[in-house]
């Protein structure tokens, strides 16, 4: 891995744990093992980092979701592997909350002009979900599904941070489960 690389997976990790505003170029460069020069040489303002993490997160769930996409023959599967993240992940969702929401939030509260490009990873999994939604047949409302999905997962995470409490992220998910069940059953009455 390159030291680039290296520079932005610590502060991806640093960001996430310890916020933006929190972290500082000495604690991403102690992290690699770099001298500050060589941490300059590579980026030259915490913006610059930022960029690079939003862009790895970014990135990152392309893959994510790309993975789904194969893992799972069917959509309701599929929307499953979302849900199940929030046990997938329950330690550090407990321990530090979302990694996409908790750095939006930040940034929306310090007006910081990346906060937009942060959002885009709500705005994949948005549409990735309309569409798996769409493809179940629930067409006219598979926005407002994906949206309800998004927010239920979202306030899960804050709450399960709050109480650092992740048997309740484990019912959470199990709940979404449940309630996606009986979306799809053929007797639903909605």
């Amino acid at each position: 891995m390159s030291t680039r690389d290296q520079i932005v997976e610590a502060a991806d990790g640093l960001f996430y744990e310890q916020g933006f505003a929190h972290t500082s170029f000495a604690d991403v460069a102690g992290a690699v093992g770099i001298s500050r020069g060589n941490f300059y040489y590579h980026f030259r303002t915490k913006d610059e980092i930022l960029d690079a993490v939003i862009a790895r997160r970014v990135e990152a769930t392309r893959a994510m979701l790309a993975r789904w996409e194969e893992e799972s023959g069917d959509p309701a599967g599929r929307i499953r592997c979302f849900i199940r993240i929030l046990v997938a992940n329950g330690g550090k969702i407990a321990a530090f909350g979302c990694p996409v929401g908790s750095l939006t939030a930040e940034l929306a509260k310090l007006g910081h002009a990346a906060q937009a490009e942060a959002g885009q990873i709500f705005t994949l999994f948005r549409d990735w979900l309309r569409a798996q939604f769409e493809a179940l047949g629930f067409a006219a409302e598979a926005d407002g599904l994906a949206m309800y999905l998004l927010s239920r997962s979202q306030g899960a995470a804050v709450l399960g941070s709050a109480f650092r409490d992740e048997a309740y992220l484990r019912r959470e998910a199990d709940d979404l489960c449940a309630w996606l069940d009986a979306k799809l059953s053929p007797t639903r009455k909605d």
